[in-house]
């Protein structure tokens, strides 16, 4: 049996049925590794026993690797803090697993931590249902397919256990708005994304990594992934190119201080000096668009402020179209005080935000 083969089959069908998860996991690597009993992540990869696998059918292999990824995307690889891990494992497992059998995401393998009671008594959480299970670790569901022994602690120093957290919430942000662009992300998925994105994290991180990701991990179908092509599987592939172009909508409406202006300002600069885009757009706005700069590689930034009126953002993503601007991404800089967002657009948009943590579409990180 072609193990690699089937794991790419779930990877596929999470993308058309679950894009959410499925983009995720389309960029985890997966390896085969018999000395483990059924599958574990530590958040950088997912390692699968063979003989495992063997034993579930294709739906069930689904919820598997569906599983391995959502350890990562609920951060739970980074925040054990010395708890008892096997009873931090169970209580990430009781949440992975109602999760997914809400969500109809391939067919639960028998075993797992599985309790509608024990979730709702622990509020639905990890660490919630942790502190309501024995610490005997009695709890139930030893068994495989979340078993409280497929869940490794992130490697690295803490700074860099921290940098992969940021990497973290980014991916999460960006499968979010590549599901919700497809129109399959449920309200039950949306609420699981604001709270993972609301939880205490570095702004300027999260920005960072937006950034670079649009760099590292666009994918193409116009160029299959030769990868998988002999497995007579159509998927994309990571193009390789450079950052192409940025958009950054600078909020100058009435509502945005002087203060604020100037910390937008470094973030402009910090996606430009890090990201080196092949061309940034800096549009400045209230409820018009009040002024545009463009600015190559080679060209010196330089940032200040045009407007002070009203607010609206419908109206910089109609600038953008009357002039045939296409990033791969635009950054709002702003405090969301508006109600005039208007379509989303067909790339990422990342709402870096002073004041509100809410947007109709796109994902929000609050300063």
């Amino acid at each position: 049996m072609d193990h690699m083969k089937r794991l790419a089959k779930a990877k596929t069908s999470l993308i058309l049925a679950h894009p959410f998860v499925g983009s995720v996991a389309l960029g985890m690597p997966m390896r085969l590794d018999d000395t483990i009993p059924t599958a574990c992540t530590n958040g950088k990869e997912i390692r699968f026993n063979p003989s495992f696998l063997d034993d579930l059918t294709d739906e069930q292999v689904t919820f598997l690797v569906a599983h391995e990824c959502f350890h990562p995307m609920l951060e739970h690889n980074h925040r054990r803090q010395g708890r008892n891990h096997k009873k931090w494992n169970m209580a990430a497992d009781y949440v992975i697993n109602q999760l997914l059998i809400d969500e109809k995401i391939g067919k639960f393998i028998d075993g797992g931590c599985y309790n509608p009671s024990i979730y709702q008594a622990g509020g639905g959480t990890s660490d919630g249902i942790y502190n309501i299970l024995p610490d005997s670790n009695d709890g139930g569901g030893d068994g495989p397919g979340g078993t409280g022994s497929d869940l490794e602690d992130a490697p690295g120093s803490p700074a860099e256990q921290a940098q992969d957290a940021a990497e973290w919430k980014v991916k999460v942000a960006q499968a979010a708005q590549a599901a919700k662009m497809m129109g399959k992300l449920s309200a039950n998925m949306q609420r699981l994304v604001d709270e993972t994105l609301a939880a205490k994290v570095d702004w300027r991180d999260v920005l960072r990594k937006f950034v670079e990701k649009c760099k590292t991990d666009m994918r193409s179908f116009s160029r299959p992934n030769r990868r998988f092509l002999s497995q007579g599987l159509y998927l994309p592939s990571v193009t390789g190119e450079a950052l192409g172009e940025i958009v950054v909508a600078v909020d100058c409406s009435g509502s945005i201080s002087p203060r604020v202006i100037n910390e937008f300002a470094a973030e402009v600069r910090m996606i430009k000096e890090d990201g080196n885009p092949s061309a940034l757009h800096v549009i400045y706005f209230d409820a018009e668009v009040s002024h545009y700069e463009h600015f190559g590689r080679d060209d010196t930034l330089h940032i200040e402020p045009h407007g002070g009126g009203g607010t609206a953002f419908s109206p910089v993503f109609r600038y953008m179209a009357e002039r045939n601007i296409e990033p791969v991404a635009t950054v709002f800089l702003t405090d969301l005080c508006c109600n005039d967002f208007g379509p989303p657009p067909e790339h990422p948009v990342l709402w870096v935000s002073n004041e509100l943590d809410e947007a109709p579409w796109g994902e929000v990180v609050k300063i």
